[in-house]
């Protein structure tokens, strides 16, 4: 579960996945709270608006008699561009399968044929995305406006910490709907893609810093107090290298010493030497302790 965010949060969110956003009239007060509850959310969902062409953005913002807007959070146009219709309770969902609420809400990666029964107010839940398509499965989603969609489904996870497992399309959700009209596995497989990169990422590119590389200097996953224990580590592996390659060893055996200067080589004290690697393989192990703590 989780509180909705705000509308500022909103956009700083969706501006860094690199959704290209455009805010519609008075969005940040648009909505039909006076309806009933939003939130806690749980997940997001993925429709299609059956029409295509100018006013849709408005159409989503005003609804229509039987239906009154704002009728989705955000709308993906053939441009590319997604514009902010409402924030909070909005008219996308309506009723939905149980089953169907449990997938997402539990990050299942199947997502099962929606009951009949529809006892969960999705309005309360989810948040809502309508992208500029006729369903009629002939007409196609042009790439970008494609990417911009798996973007903002991106975005939502990403604050809340949610797997693409959280992303359902309206088909998924109840039997009275189709859309959207491509296959919600590879939409949330390409949103799961997008999820192991910085927010920033596009497909192909190949200057993202690593997030594997601890000691990338434009790595900005890692706390303070998580660089410090790197730093540790790497100096106490240093030493031990160190130490391994020119620290002069110790002779506690006098008689062995003696034997072995007169056979021209040394004998060194293994027990000693033993000791001091023990000393600092702990301090490493330590360190990586910590780093696990912290991850």
């Amino acid at each position: 579960m989780a509180t909705p965010m705000t509308a500022d949060q909103l956009v700083k969110a969706l501006r860094a996945e690199g959704v290209r956003i455009k805010e519609h009239r008075s969005w940040r007060t648009h909505n039909r709270n006076h309806k009933g509850a939003w939130g806690p959310v749980h997940g997001v969902y993925i429709h299609h608006t059956a029409g295509v062409g100018a006013g849709l953005a408005d159409y989503c913002y005003n609804g229509s008699p039987d239906l009154p807007g704002p009728v989705c959070h955000g709308f993906a146009s053939k441009s590319a561009t997604v514009y902010l219709i409402g924030h909070g309770r909005v008219n996308h969902a309506g009723g939905i399968a149980r089953n169907a609420f449990n997938a997402a809400l539990d990050e299942n990666s199947t997502h099962p044929r929606p009951d009949v029964a529809e006892p969960i107010d999705g309005n309360v839940h989810f948040y809502g995305l309508e992208i500029e398509n006729k369903g009629d499965g002939k007409d196609p989603y042009p790439t970008e406006q494609y990417d911009q969609a798996v973007r903002w489904a991106a975005a939502h996870c990403r604050f809340h910490g949610w797997s693409a497992d959280s992303v359902i399309g309206h088909k998924e959700a109840t039997r009275r709907k189709i859309d959207p009209s491509f296959a919600m596995g590879g939409f949330r497989a390409d949103v799961a893609e997008r999820l192991k990169h910085h927010a920033s990422w596009s497909p192909g590119d190949k200057t993202e810093p690593s997030k594997t590389n601890p000691q990338s200097e434009e790595d900005t996953d890692m706390t303070p107090a998580q660089e410090a224990l790197l730093k540790k580590l790497a100096a106490d592996v240093a030493e031990l290298k160190k130490q391994q390659a020119v620290a002069p060893w110790t002779y506690r055996n006098a008689k062995l010493d003696a034997e072995s200067k007169a056979a021209g080589h040394r004998i060194p004290d293994m027990h000693g030497r033993i000791e001091q690697l023990q000393t600092t393989l702990d301090a490493v192990a330590a360190a990586v302790t910590e780093l696990k703590k912290g991850a």
